[in-house]
């Protein structure tokens, strides 16, 4: 019994803290990725639009906002993150979405937390974090809700409220071909309030995986400020 309880407690350590590089399995003495895989994380760094995190090339003498996020602007106040989801950075969140490596949801909610201290995030207090839901046939495919995976453990570690107060209505194409515009149309009355939920006055952080157009972050922010949100800030692991 004694070996058994050993072993078990052994599996449950090597699951929070593998002993080796989840990317490329390099023994590690801490932590979850190697020196050299940390550092090919793609951050986003300065220039990039104030709105939606977009990063751009070249000089820019003040904060901007992209032409996406301009004329009109999204109803979301702002999406922060830190890692463009290119090479590694994709490769992890796309095990942990398609593969059911759930243990990754430790490294992605590390990033999540990045996301936390940006400045337009961590200016003034929210009241919950609100996870962007999942269709039920979606989480039926994946074999669970990996966004309700990530916002869970977050609020965990910081001790936020959870607020699951909006619900996917409809289920939806998949958005992985289609432009901008054909994404906001797909995504049309795809998400209600929950029946017995309010958000009226509340500050939300809204809590996605991967930003690429910001259309999904668009309607979510859309509908809690069409009932009284008094702002909508998002987070997002990486943003294409």
């Amino acid at each position: 019994m004694q070996a058994a309880l050993k072993t078990l407690y052994q599996t449950v350590v090597n699951l929070c803290y593998p002993p080796f590089c989840i990317s490329c399995r390099t023994s590690l003495e801490q932590g979850w990725l190697c020196r050299d895989c940390l550092e090919s994380a793609v951050r986003i760094k300065a220039p990039f639009c104030q709105i939606c995190s977009r990063p751009y090339t070249g000089e820019f003498g003040a904060p901007f906002a992209c032409p996406d996020c301009e004329d009109p602007p999204p109803a979301f106040d702002c999406v922060a993150t830190r890692y463009q989801a290119t090479g590694i950075v994709r490769d992890l969140i796309h095990r942990f979405k398609y593969s059911g490596e759930f243990h990754l949801r430790n490294l992605l909610v590390n990033w999540l937390e990045e996301a936390l201290s940006d400045p337009r995030v961590s200016a003034e207090p929210f009241d919950g974090l609100v996870p962007v839901p999942l269709h039920p046939a979606r989480i039926r495919e994946r074999g669970y809700d990996q966004i309700a995976a990530l916002v869970e453990l977050l609020g965990k570690r910081r001790r936020i409220p959870v607020c699951l107060c909006l619900r996917r209505s409809r289920y939806t194409e998949s958005q992985t071909r289609f432009s901008r515009k054909e994404r906001l149309q797909n995504l049309q009355n795809a998400f209600e309030l929950r029946k017995g939920s309010s958000v009226l006055g509340k500050r939300l952080l809204l809590v996605d995986d991967v930003l690429t157009t910001g259309s999904t972050l668009e309607e979510c922010a859309r509908v809690l400020k069409g009932h009284g949100a008094q702002s909508v800030r998002a987070i997002t692991v990486a943003r294409r």
